[in-house]
């Protein structure tokens, strides 16, 4: 089966699986997936890539800038600060310094003072130029950090917000893993232990030992190790992007037919070792389930009687909402992250004609999807249910066709194989040259 294996012996933060990950694309697709990176459209922020060599061996290092400047956090290291690649996000976790003195007064008037909570982050993400799904992921990845926040410092997730410059940092970093992670599609993730580093880190608090406070929470449950490197290897962003998306952190029993193989940098070099992280992308056997989630941190996926739910059904039954105001819920829905959303006619009690609405969402999202569906319906009741998924695997094919240019969607697996047009493509070229749907699909497959 299709197989991404992490090697994190240097950590993980989210500007270094992102590079990781885009080394996994041929070479000659790598600039067309960067300039999808820089099209999410997180407000302010520009991603770019460089080729860099950590103890001789070549990677790739990611620079994100937000309003063209870079975020930099610091490590402490015997008493003195010194120069970090890892971003921090968070106005409770960090104290951001700056490289620029000259303007130091002015960045802590804009940078310090402004605030994003979790609604925020919700409604910066159901603007991004992503598919639903990967939304999905962003918010279920932010929402881990927001519990593994509130727990380290006693404080409700409703109160915990996030620093406007940083959090941009962050959501970028997020969104471009989750992105690639969809693009990629791997059938299984296995990764190593975990090794967070040593010393201290400089937070908002005081000087705090590594891991993190909320680092430490995210890897509850995961095999982890301090190892003799001095610094913060392994970040916030980085130890909940490894929590949404590996199946087990152990690679010993896995044996994988490599394909490609990435490295993604960090922009400091260690004396001990390279600092990267390492994907390898190819064939290998199914690995054992990694179960050890607690369920204080993630508790909206407890209550199931059985597990490995992919997707949770939540559906209402309303007859007293008008087709409009039920098609706005929808879209309000579908903004919010969820998978699917739709209305199907139904016959109440006493003969009323009705909807049932029925909302496909990730575990994760369960409860503020719950929310949601209160806010935007009429219904009084919601009903919950636990689904497993059949999927073919799906992909995006560009093709030159007589008309021009035309995006394919190709769907295969199972023994079948589908494509179809992307319909935008189709309406485009039919208004550019003067023909109905019909005959720009004639043309196109012709």
């Amino acid at each position: 089966m299709k197989t991404l294996m992490l090697d994190l012996q240097m950590g993980a933060a989210g500007d270094m699986l992102t590079a990781a990950l885009l080394e996994l694309f041929p070479e000659e697709q790598r600039e067309e997936v960067l300039a999808e990176l820089n099209a999410i459209g997180v407000p302010g922020v520009t991603v770019s890539a460089e080729r860099v060599t950590r103890c001789g061996i070549a990677g790739t290092h990611m620079t994100v800038r937000v309003n063209g400047e870079k975020e930099e956090s610091v490590d402490v290291h015997e008493h003195h600060h010194h120069e970090h690649e890892h971003h921090h996000e968070f106005e409770d976790e960090i104290h951001h310094e700056h490289h620029h003195r000259e303007h130091e007064h002015e960045h802590e008037n804009h940078h310090h003072h402004v605030h994003v909570s979790m609604a925020g982050i919700r409604n910066i993400v159901a603007g991004l130029h992503l598919p639903e799904e990967v939304k999905a992921d962003v918010i279920a990845v932010y929402e881990d950090i927001a519990k593994a926040e509130s727990r380290a410092h006693g404080k409700e997730v409703s109160e915990v917000h996030f620093h406007e410059v940083g959090m941009m940092d962050a959501i970028a970093d997020i969104a471009a893993v989750c992105l690639l992670m969809n693009k990629l599609k791997p059938e299984q993730v296995v990764a190593t232990p975990v090794h967070v580093g040593s010393g201290h880190v400089h937070c908002a608090h005081g000087i705090m030992p590594v891991p993190a406070p909320a680092t430490a929470y995210l890897l509850e449950g995961v095999p982890y190790y301090q190892g003799r490197v001095n610094g913060e290897l392994c970040t916030p962003t980085g130890a909940a992007l490894l929590r949404r998306f590996v199946d087990t952190f152990s690679c010993e029993d896995v044996a994988i037919v490599s394909e490609r193989v990435g490295y993604g940098c960090g922009k400091k070099d260690f004396p001990e070792a390279a600092n990267c992280v390492r994907a390898i992308l190819g064939e290998g056997a199914k690995a054992k389930a990694w179960d050890a989630v607690p369920e204080e941190l993630l508790n909206e996926t407890a209550g199931f009687e059985e597990p490995g739910y992919e997707v949770v059904g939540l559906s209402c039954n309303v007859d007293d909402m008008t087709g409009e105001e039920m098609g706005y819920a929808i879209e309000e829905l579908l903004k919010q992250g969820a998978r699917e959303a739709f209305a199907t006619p139904v016959i109440m009690k006493k003969g009323r004609p009705g909807l049932l609405l029925t909302v496909l969402c990730d575990p994760q999202m369960k409860d503020f999807m719950v929310e949601q569906i209160f806010k935007n319906t009429t219904t009084i009741g919601i009903r919950e249910t636990g689904y497993h998924r059949h999927m073919l695997d799906r992909r995006i094919e560009k093709r030159q066709t007589p008309l021009g240019e035309v995006r394919f969607k190709v769907s295969e697996g199972f023994g079948v194989k589908r494509e179809k047009p992307e319909h935008e493509d189709v309406a485009r070229l039919a208004r550019e040259h003067g023909l109905s749907l019909q005959e720009v699909k004639e043309k196109i497959r012709g």
